[in-house]
């Protein structure tokens, strides 16, 4: 089996449809489907039970994609370190939307003063896209705020910070003397849209708690959100650093909750097959340094 069929089977594995994988690495699909069923008769095993016109991945299957993944890349690492991958390479960072505005540009630019001829491709995103690209391996590293969700990546903690209630002026919240978690459910919600990393750490919160918010509103878009607070429509929970200067001009307002801190973690995340170069490495470091001498996002 050549590299080149490792790298048709994991597009099949990935997409679960051989058409898609073909469009996806511009052949053929008979081409596609004779390299599949050529591994399957070498090897004398079944990679893909058909059903329905559907694929469905064996255990064969999932055991040659874990170590197909790790042989690509690694073969792919060979090639980067043959052209002095770590000097004069590429590395591509993703960062969930708080992270992205209020960590990383600093960051970024402190790595490149210490690493000035890698090139460092940026995507900002929501949890949800970000871990996807990993598992995909469309992204080297990526920091994640409040955690992450799929088992094949790898997390290491750096920072966190803390999510606050936000209302509108004059809200009854406002004059009761404690608030409890339970007390939000019966008001409007505006949240950030399902897979963001804060939607999925609230949902997480509510939970726990035995509650279930659904949103009147739901944006990609914080300003969106604070702005439709402060007219009143309804009401939120974001990261202080995004609303720290509103509550600050009372534009809007915020309480306490009594019985839950909205505390959270944030991560740096890669696959765990993924081959960490040297400069990525000094990247996680540095991530990890800049963020003991940075305040708490």
């Amino acid at each position: 089996m050549t590299i080149r069929h490792m790298k048709i089977f994991l597009e099949v594995y990935r997409l679960e449809n051989i058409t898609k994988a073909a469009e996806h690495l511009h052949m053929t699909q008979p081409a596609v489907t004779r390299v599949i069923q050529e591994i399957e008769q070498y090897y004398g095993v079944r990679l893909f039970e058909r059903f329905n016109r559907r694929l469905s991945v064996t255990e064969s299957g999932k055991m040659l994609y874990a170590q197909a993944l790790h042989i690509v890349d690694s073969f792919d690492t060979v090639e980067k370190g043959l052209r002095n991958w770590d000097t004069f390479g590429i590395l591509r960072i993703g960062a969930s939307i708080t992270l992205g505005n209020y960590f990383l540009p600093e960051f970024i630019c402190h790595f490149r003063s210490l690493h000035p001829n890698i090139r460092v491709e940026v995507t900002v995103s929501n949890g949800g896209n970000l871990q996807q690209a990993l598992l995909e391996n469309k992204l080297d590293l990526a920091l994640i705020e409040g955690g992450i969700s799929e088992s094949g990546l790898i997390m290491e903690a750096f920072t966190g910070d803390c999510l606050k209630l936000i209302l509108p002026p004059q809200h009854p919240l406002l004059s009761k003397q404690q608030v409890f978690l339970n007390d939000l459910v019966q008001y409007d919600f505006l949240l950030r849209e399902k897979d963001s990393a804060g939607r999925t750490f609230l949902d997480n919160v509510f939970a726990i708690h035995g509650l279930k918010v659904r949103p009147l509103w739901e944006s990609a878009s914080t300003q969106v959100i604070i702005k439709a607070v402060s007219q009143g429509i309804g009401i939120s929970i974001l990261p202080e650093i995004l609303v720290q200067q509103d509550i600050a001009s009372q534009t809007v307002f915020t309480r306490e909750i009594t019985d839950e801190s909205f505390n959270r973690k944030h991560y740096i995340v890669w696959h765990k097959n993924k081959y960490l170069t040297q400069a990525a490495k000094d990247l996680i470091a540095l991530c990890k340094e800049s963020a003991l001498k940075s305040p708490a996002l």
